[in-house]
């Protein structure tokens, strides 16, 4: 609270220098009045800066003003006027800071903890007191706070309850009288607990009538003295009952009062929460350091590319690191190495593009690859390491390509793209694939930018050809897909960005061994398509293979984005339909990762009816069937004939020798495939026998 603001003084005009000289006079009283009237919620440390902190405050900045005439003396007054407003000026604090604080209300000066003074490392407080010192502060936790007050004026500074009310209310507390009823009811609940002695009486004070309570509190008899005699205006009464015995005589209320143990200026030092201090000591280092270095990020220039670009700032040096991103030090292969290599492999690429001696470009890419900042948007698929380089990588690209510029790097594990758009400094782009292994139609082309639902693709120096083939139309020829000198395909729609199945682009690559089709699943490196059993597969070019892929070629949506290096499908049976309803197959698709888990297994039903897209009759994650490792496969599905007529219908590898199908149908068949008349939403569970005598589950 401001002094600027007060009421005048009740007794008369306050000059600066009068408050100053009565405030230096009577420093440690007015300190002792704060501590008292304050909370003893606020621990003992803080109440004693605190009093001190309302005394310093207390004093006006310019003379304060009072009424033209003053009022008459009484004998319970402050002789000194300076020392009146002083003291009121304190306790107004005083009562304002022990308010609680409201969320929503803005805390007022004296609810804060103090600016000044302050003791950093050291806790301060009074000397302990005895039994009766802890009583009296027990009393006080006990009363709001103007009741402190006027238990604090009444016993230290001897006034009486006209007077009290009077301060009370020049201090701004709300309702003096409630507070010396507050007064009155605890002493009366405890009358074991000290009171303060009694004040001077006014003179020709009516004496109370029978049943009132006394103006003044008289002084209590401790245990092992005799009782006060009662004072002139008390109301007489019994006798009281004889006091037990006790060690020692009780101070009285004014005595405990002005005892060391409520003294803040006699005070004893402690040390803090060392463990505490340290922790918070580290806490604020790292805070500062976190704000040097968003200042230093929010110093950086925001209209272009810094020498790093969007990477995050460095926190480590490492001879080996700042090797790994040194543009300098990148590997070039030259363009006559993968003709005479023994391995056609993304290691014999030669570095392309008109920009793979922009070394502040290269520089850019490494840093944001080491540390990708916030605002780089990062992908990688399953199972792909996202670290640093291990040690200068291999180029294989940089150019601009549409609307950004595009690195490409290869560090024998992972392909790593870089984009980072060509107008502005937003909007860099970082994904990861993992490569290790790939090799011949696996290294053949590489994804260089997404863009409006199109995709481009950078091939590989030994493919001779490029087209379009779509798997949903077999019987189509594939188009011409045109390439520039850099080897970098025209754009053409990419079905990983499609909404619908309404066709399904796959790229056709030549090379001197024939032609390879690969299909793009969302990823840096397109998955390699192939037809035929386990161990024996080739590349899905045939008439044959291209007739099934079209009616299964939807179904690689639910491989997108899994980190898959090829998709091979395979007709395992064929199957005569009962009640003449021609002939179907059964198809068993599996996507093989990069990473060796996460493989998919899809067992399909394909009808008669060659326009008509396949059924999936089951699926499993992680499982051998179909693979080289498991080749046999079994599968059934609940179909309704044309006629109406429901069926479970079963279909294992060649390996079969008998099906069986129990629970709600049961029936047997030899050989790998079972037709068994069923009723409508029957559920019942395959098994097969293998020719070697072994039991066979059905794929689930």
């Amino acid at each position: 609270m401001s002094t600027q603001d007060l009421v005048p003084s009740p007794v008369g005009p306050v000059d600066v220098e009068q408050a100053e000289a009565a405030l230096v006079e009577r420093y440690p009283r007015l300190v002792r009045i704060a501590y008292l009237v304050l909370p003893p919620t606020m621990g003992r440390n803080r109440r004693v800066l605190t009093a001190h902190a309302l005394v310093q405050r207390a004093l006006p900045r310019r003379r304060v003003p009072g009424p033209a005439v003053p009022e008459p003396r009484r004998p319970e007054d402050a002789v000194d006027p300076g020392y009146a407003y002083v003291r009121g000026e304190v306790l107004r604090q005083a009562l304002v800071a022990g308010l609680p604080l409201r969320r929503l209300a803005v805390p007022r000066r004296a609810q804060l903890p103090p600016l000044l003074p302050q003791v950093w490392g050291l806790r301060l407080f009074p000397r302990a007191g005895g039994a009766d010192e802890l009583a009296l502060d027990q009393l006080l936790s006990r009363l709001s706070g103007p009741a402190r007050a006027a238990y604090v004026l009444r016993g230290l500074e001897r006034q009486g309850d006209a007077e009290v009310l009077r301060v009370l209310a020049a201090a701004g507390a709300p309702d003096p009288e409630s507070a010396l009823a507050e007064l009155a009811a605890l002493e009366d609940e405890e009358p074991d607990l000290p009171a303060p002695a009694p004040a001077p009486a006014a003179p020709a004070a009516p004496a109370p009538r029978g049943g009132e309570r006394p103006e003044r509190v008289a002084e209590q008899a401790g245990p092992g003295r005799a009782p006060a005699a009662p004072a002139s205006s008390a109301v007489p009464g019994p006798p009281p009952a004889p006091a037990a015995p006790s060690a020692g005589p009780r101070l009285s209320g004014a005595s405990l009062l002005e005892s060391a143990e409520f003294d803040p200026c006699t005070l004893q030092a402690r040390p803090g929460d060392l463990l505490r201090r340290r922790q918070h000591g580290r806490a604020a280092l790292v805070g500062v350091v976190a704000l040097l270095v968003c200042g230093a990020l929010l110093g950086l220039p925001g209209d272009g590319w810094g020498r790093n670009g969007a990477a995050a700032p460095s926190y480590a040096r490492n001879p080996a690191a700042e090797a790994a991103l040194d543009p300098a030090k990148v590997k070039r292969v030259a363009a006559a190495v993968w003709p005479g290599a023994v391995r056609r492999d993304f290691s014999v690429w030669p570095a392309r593009g008109e920009l793979a001696g922009d070394a502040p470009l290269l520089r850019r890419a490494l840093a944001v690859w080491a540390r990708p900042g916030g605002a780089v948007e990062s992908s990688a698929t399953p199972g792909t390491p996202v670290g640093p380089p291990m040690g200068p990588p291999q180029l294989l690209f940089a150019g601009r390509v549409d609307a950004a510029r595009v690195v490409l790097f290869h560090d024998g594990l992972r392909i790593v793209r870089y984009a980072e758009p060509v107008e502005g400094s937003a909007g860099a782009a970082l994904d990861f694939a993992r490569t290790d292994g790939a090799e011949g139609p696996e290294a053949a082309a590489v994804v260089v930018t997404r863009a409006a639902g199109n995709v481009r693709y950078l091939t590989a120096p030994w493919v001779t050809g490029t087209s379009v083939r779509d798997l949903l139309m077999p019987g189509k020829e594939p188009w011409t897909l045109g390439r520039d000198a850099r080897g970098v395909t025209d754009a053409v729609p990419s079905p990983a960005l499609a909404k619908e199945c309404a066709r399904w682009n796959t790229l056709q690559v030549a090379d001197g061994s024939g032609g390879r089709l690969l299909g793009d699943l969302g990823e840096l490196l397109p998955a390699r398509l192939l037809w035929g059993p386990p161990g024996r597969p080739v590349d899905a070019t045939g008439r044959e293979a291209r007739e099934s892929w079209s009616r299964t070629a939807c179904r690689l949506t639910t491989v997108l984005g899994q980190g898959v290096r090829s998709v091979r499908s395979w007709r395992f049976a064929r199957q005569t339909l009962p009640e003449g309803a021609g002939r179907a197959a059964w198809v068993c698709t599996r996507a093989e990762t990069w990473r060796g888990t996460g493989t998919r297994v899809l067992a399909q039903f394909l009808p008669p009816d060659r326009k008509a897209p396949a059924a999936l009759a089951a699926r499993a994650q992680d499982a051998p069937a179909c693979g080289v490792r498991e080749p046999r496969v079994l599968a059934g599905a609940l179909w309704q004939a044309p006629g109406g007529g429901w069926y479970v219908l079963a279909a294992g590898g060649p390996d079969v020798a008998s099906v069986e199908v129990k629970g709600g149908v049961a029936a047997r068949a030899e050989g790998p495939v079972l037709a068994a008349k069923a009723a409508a939403g029957a559920r019942a569970e395959l098994t097969a026998t293998l020719k070697d005598g072994r039991r066979m589950p059905a794929l689930r």
